[in-house]
């Protein structure tokens, strides 16, 4: 699943290796964290190898990297911006956290504000889900324009 494509002036692909990488949605709440992508404003969260849908981690940077690295195993591809839903008490940290984990931060967004995004999803998997939605949002904004 790409997504996003990216084509060069004559209408090619442009290698993924050139363009820049995925964006993915993050909900991270104390010590937990989901990740998911949305395409087509249909998110989904990216669960482990075993089907674990969140993961945990007592420092924030080995959260958000363990993250990052199941997003690019499911969606086969460098994950390097993302969309991250916080509690307000969370946000000291988060940025450079992102940043250590090699994760470009489009937006921090509160995760009651990300949840609102995705009204009918279960309420523990909303604010995931809205920042995937916004993380898509977002990346149309990196994309060339021809």
């Amino acid at each position: 699943m790409k997504l996003f494509q990216i084509e060069e002036p004559d209408g090619s692909p442009l290698e993924a290796a050139d363009g820049p990488g995925a964006a993915v949605g993050i909900d991270v709440t104390g010590g937990t964290g989901r990740v998911a992508v949305a395409l087509g404003g249909n998110a989904e969260i990216l669960p482990d190898g075993d089907g674990a849908r969140s993961l945990s981690a007592a420092v924030k940077q080995e959260l958000l990297l363990g993250l990052r690295s199941r997003a690019e195993k499911q969606l086969a591809r460098p994950v390097t911006h993302a969309v991250i839903a916080i509690d307000l008490g969370e946000r000291a940290g988060i940025e450079d956290a992102a940043a250590a984990a090699g994760i470009t931060v489009l937006r921090l967004v509160e995760r009651a504000a990300a949840a609102a995004l995705a009204k009918d999803a279960a309420p523990e998997e909303a604010p995931v889900l809205g920042a995937a939605i916004a993380a898509e949002d977002a990346a149309a904004t990196l994309a060339p324009r021809p």
